[in-house]
């Protein structure tokens, strides 16, 4: 474990150039705008956000880009809005130098809220 990783999320976007920071603040605000009662913590070494205890996004900040990571199935729900972007599983990146599609998180996020209330919907039956 890096004893200089950053444990909070304010801490995590405090080491971003100014440009870069104001970009990840605005993706954490729509996160916490769409998926109020999401818990936020630091995972895998970038902010991410559970809803009751399951995943429910990640980002990060990159020289060139913003990760994004919504698992397989957020990236799968919006495979045509984001089939412009660089992509792995569960993962898309979208490039500083272009704009940033922050209604396309919104709507990535809002999806991703309704699955995981779902879920806990049917594991209670």
């Amino acid at each position: 474990m890096n004893p200089f990783a950053p444990t909070t999320t304010d801490g995590y976007i405090a080491g971003f150039p100014d440009d870069i920071q104001l970009i990840l603040n605005q993706v954490r605000a729509i996160i916490k705008e769409v998926a109020p009662e999401a818990e936020e913590s630091i995972a895998y070494g970038m902010p991410a956000y559970k809803l009751k205890g399951k995943p429910l996004v990640y980002f990060a900040g990159f020289k060139n880009h913003i990760g994004f990571y919504a698992t397989p199935s957020g990236h799968a729900e919006f495979a045509k809005e984001l089939s412009k972007y660089k992509q792995g599983k569960g993962s898309v990146q979208f490039p500083l130098d272009q704009p940033m599609p922050y209604e396309l998180i919104a709507q990535i996020v809002a999806f991703r809220v309704f699955e995981n209330l779902e879920k806990g919907k049917m594991k209670k039956k």
